[in-house]
């Protein structure tokens, strides 16, 4: 038969062979092969009065062209079987306000070669289906309904791990996938859900046309993530990081992290934060830090993540925030943490940082030992029908990349969701993966409350307005059930509703609203957020000048034990030559700033595409052996505090967003981002928008990374020559980060160490260079590192003030070039002053430059990038009042032009219009633009 047409090119040895393996791990061959295998096992134990061998089988089967009827009868029960477990999703009753779509083709006897006269004959297959012994078809069909066809839907045959599977078929097959709760367990479930219920509609009655972002049709996560959390405590999580959008955040700030009610109304008034100077935001966006005690008495600290409006942006943070608890409160223990995030539809089908997030999984730098996943499932993304939000049969298929399963669930049956959160807590415990539950449900009301979805829903929201609640539902059944009355019913909801009465008297007693902190007991030794002035005050960055020495070889020097390609020996022994020769090159300054505070008590973490050897071959902080690529880390060496330092994927918005995270749940890392270039950072801008400059002012949350983005002009055309510069000075306010463009190795050891010596944490931009990794001239003693300190601001040490005339502040490797012109024009009428740190600029230091050349003409801001861009616009809002002129290649759309023929010009002319110098075809007088009437 066409069917075992692979049987006639089998050898008879390798058919043994393999049926020998088929016995061990039926899940590990080919389905073909299983299949005649399974059928064989149940012909030789049910059938077979004589003892035949596998191969005599096989054989048979070659020459006589067909099987017995009976035995081909169990293939084909066996194929249904299979179709229900990778198809039976397809079909199930998932859908609470809709039919489902149909597929074909379904799952009926007639397209598996059977009939309903086969459905009373007994097949042994039905022990393949999970039942103990021999079975008719319908009774195998109807196990098979329950278990893959009811209220919930399970894909998981896609995953390849043969005991991944074993561990979902039998999980499934208990009591056929459906939950067996206790009457307490129940009543338990039910208290959940009226909470969440009776809150919704409460704020709708209360504070009609608010937004709240209501989860109503979606209530049955708040019994879900309660379930979630105490199922995972029995698995030994101690502490829980849940990300999630607006939809439903108040809900679940309220009845998981028990914010009190009287808040949540206080904040539905809009009355204005206890300081003046903090702005706050919406109700809807704000985080929350708790100890809880579970139902089984297990302590828990949970923690909901401050998320903006932009949806998903919130997973990395949460992977980050996990990593960081794993690596530094746990001690490497994942199994204690456990990350939720909770999605909406439309955006985990939608939204790219999905795809960035989900490949961490495995990945060194960045897995956390699974990752729960919820869909809050409304079926419509604001207006959009999901057929339009998506190509994929389910919003959920990104769980195929990382070969995690996924259980579709009818929302309106709380008991499955309950079920299906269970096996996630238990997936994620025994596998370390993620796992995706998709709630299926729907959203009562518009994207919010003041919007009407019958615009473009009009037959939807027709079926939803009629239908009853999930608390409904529940109770109906409960009521029947015998497990609560109608009158412990109403009981339960008058005295929720008191209570919610009660809160809503006392909120109207609060005058101003007041802000937790997020993850405070993390935060016990920075209470203080730096304020502007804060920033601008000296910090000890010094250390011990022999230790620098000694700790300058230590990392320099390779064990001799170890062979190394010659490149990289030959590159060490070159350090080792700056010590002696008292010249450290930047790589040197940076690595010592590294080493320094590790023996110091810090910890470290640099994250980034290529950072191990560093997008220009300067770094080296991870080096393989020759032979079988071992690594070997200097920086390990100096000091048992942690040091790490990962190669990322791909990836800009998910690792700087995971980096971020990170460094919100570890003070006391110095956790870094480095871009492979520093416009790659472009494609991060939301990070950088609703957290890293906004955070503080939003959340009252601190952060200390840093993000160190290569910038410089060096005619490698548009897209690798800027940082955008422009965008960081255009953010900065109120003390919130702090910008550098540094130009020696000093001054940059000096800035990193700095970032961990102040008394709060502060996010750290830094345009790091290119060529200047290897100018002759950027170099700094020993001493200068050991003994310095920062410079926000460095002087021309050659100027003799009463000469100058022409005062140009600058900043990164464009001084150097000036330098050089000025050198060999042996110009004395021109100070080149770099202005180091561009943000916040030190308004005293630079009084005192002013001061000093007091007998200037011009003041001059120079940069490389157009005059669009760069630090222009932030410099002349600074000096306005000091008559400041710019010296800047013309406004251009993009950063640099795509010759290095016109890269020169463009320098070529920035750098003599500094000094005078006129050039043929130049002029030296800039273009205004002039609008055309």
């Amino acid at each position: 038969m066409d069917r075992f047409s692979f049987l006639n090119a089998a050898h008879s040895q390798f058919i043994e062979d393999l049926y020998q393996q088929y016995l061990k791990y039926p899940d590990s061959i080919e389905p073909s092969w299983k299949s005649f295998f399974q059928g064989f096992d149940f012909a030789l134990a049910n059938y077979s009065e004589d003892e035949v061998s596998i191969t005599q089988l096989a054989s048979n089967v070659v020459a006589t062209g067909n099987i017995p009827e009976n035995i081909e009868k169990e293939f084909k029960v066996i194929n249904l079987i299979n179709d229900y477990r990778r198809r039976g999703h397809l079909f199930t009753k998932t859908n609470p306000v809709r039919e489902r779509r149909a597929y074909s083709p379904d799952l009926s006897i007639e397209n598996f070669g059977l009939s309903p006269a086969d459905l009373q004959t007994k097949f042994n297959s039905a022990k393949e289906a999970g039942l103990n012994g021999a079975a008719t078809l319908q009774e195998i069909i109807n196990h098979l309904e329950k278990g893959y066809c009811d209220s919930i839907g399970v894909e998981y045959m896609h995953i390849q791990s043969v005991e991944e599977k074993k561990f979902i078929r039998e999980w499934i097959n208990v009591n056929e996938n459906h939950p067996t709760l206790s009457a307490a367990e129940k009543k338990e479930i039910l208290h959940k859900l009226n909470q969440a219920v009776a809150f919704e509609n409460y704020l709708h009655t209360k504070f009609v046309g608010q937004k709240r972002f209501s989860l109503e049709g979606g209530e049955s996560l708040i019994p879900a993530l309660d379930q979630l959390i105490s199922r995972s405590s029995l698995h030994g999580v101690d502490e829980v990081i849940l990300g999630m959008a607006h939809r439903g955040r108040l809900n679940v700030l309220t009845n998981i992290f028990q914010k009190s009610y009287k808040q949540i109304f206080s904040e539905f008034e809009g009355k204005e934060f206890e300081e003046d100077v903090f702005s706050g935001d919406v109700k809807y966006h704000l985080g929350s830090s708790k100890k809880i005690t579970t139902a089984s008495g297990e302590e828990v600290r949970i923690n909901l993540v401050p998320n903006p409006s932009h949806l998903e942006t919130v997973a990395s943070l949460v992977g980050g925030i996990s990593r960081a608890k794993i690596d530094h409160t746990y001690q490497g223990n994942a199994k204690k943490v456990l990350p939720i995030v909770i999605h909406g539809d439309a955006a985990i089908a939608g939204q790219g940082i999905v795809y960035e997030v989900a490949q961490m999984m495995t990945l060194e730098g960045y897995k956390t030992g699974g990752t729960v996943h919820i869909v809050v499932n409304n079926q419509v993304g604001f207006t959009t029908n999901y057929l339009d939000a998506r190509s994929s049969i389910y919003c959920t298929d990104i769980a195929k990349v990382t070969d995690s399963p996924v259980m579709h669930v009818n929302a309106d049956d709380v008991e499955a969701v309950v079920h299906a959160i269970r096996f996630a807590a238990d997936y994620r415990a025994q596998f370390g993966k993620d796992v995706y539950i998709d709630l299926l449900g729907y959203r009562k009301y518009g994207h919010n409350e003041g919007d009407e979805p019958r615009f473009t829903q009009p037959s939807l929201y027709k079926s939803i307005s009629k239908h009853p609640n999930p608390r409904e539902i529940y109770k109906k059944k409960l009521v029947e059930e015998g497990v609560v009355s109608d009158a412990v019913m109403s009981e339960m909801e008058k005295e929720f509703k008191n209570l919610l009465d009660q809160n809503f008297d006392e909120a109207k007693e609060i005058e101003r609203n007041t802000m937790a902190i997020f993850m405070e007991e993390d935060w016990k030794n920075y209470a203080l957020l730096g304020k502007l002035q804060q920033v601008l005050e000296n910090y000890n960055t010094t250390y011990d000048v022999e230790k620098l020495r000694e700790l300058a070889v230590k990392i320099s020097t390779l064990p001799a034990d170890k062979k190394f390609i010659n490149k990289i020996s030959r590159l060490f022994d070159a350090r080792v030559k700056m010590v002696e020769n008292n010249a450290l090159d930047w790589a040197m300054g940076e690595l010592l700033a590294y080493g320094t505070l590790l023996t110091e008590g810090s910890t470290i973490r640099i994250s980034g595409e290529d950072v191990e050897r560093g997008t220009f071959s300067h770094r080296h902080a991870v080096v393989k052996t020759e032979d079988n690529e071992e690594e070997y880390v200097p920086l390990k060496q100096v000091s048992d505090n942690k040091f790490d330092i990962y190669n990322s994927h791909l990836s800009e918005y998910g690792v700087l967003g995971f980096d971020y995270g990170y460094a919100m749940a570890s003070p006391n890392t110095l956790t870094i981002w480095e871009a492979q270039f520093g416009d790659f950072v472009n494609g991060a801008q939301i990070i950088i928008d609703q957290y890293l400059v906004a955070a503080e002012e939003k959340w009252k949350i601190q952060n200390g990374l840093v993000m160190l983005l290569p910038h410089g002009f060096e005619g490698q055309g548009a897209e690798h020559s800027s940082a955008r510069l422009e965008r960081f000075l255009n953010l900065c306010a109120n003390g919130n980060i702090i910008v550098a463009n540094c130009t020696t190795p000093a001054n940059y050891f000096h800035l990193l160490r700095r970032q961990q010596k102040f008394p709060f944490r502060k996010p750290l931009v830094v345009m790091t260079p290119k060529s200047l990794l290897r100018h002759p001239r950027v170099i700094s003693t020993v001493e200068e590192l050991a003994n310095g300190s920062f410079q926000p601001v460095i002087d021309d040490a050659t100027a003799q003030p009463e000469k100058v005339e022409k005062l140009v502040f600058c900043s990164g490797k464009l001084y150097y070039e000036l330098l050089a012109k000025k050198e060999e024009l042996n110009d004395d009428k021109v100070a080149l002053v770099r202005i180091e740190q561009l943000y916040p600029l030190n308004p005293e230091i630079i009084q005192g430059i002013f001061d000093k050349y007091s007998n200037r003409k011009e003041f001059v801001w120079a940069q490389e990038e157009p005059e669009n861009m760069g630090a222009w616009t932030y410099m002349l809002r600074n000096f306005r009042n000091e008559n400041i002129q710019v010296i800047a290649p013309v406004a251009s759309g993009t950063p640099a032009p795509g010759t290095h023929k016109k890269f020169e010009k463009n320098q070529k002319g920035v750098i003599n219009r500094v000094f005078g110098v006129a050039e043929e075809n130049v002029d030296l007088v800039r273009p205004i633009t002039t609008v055309n009437d």
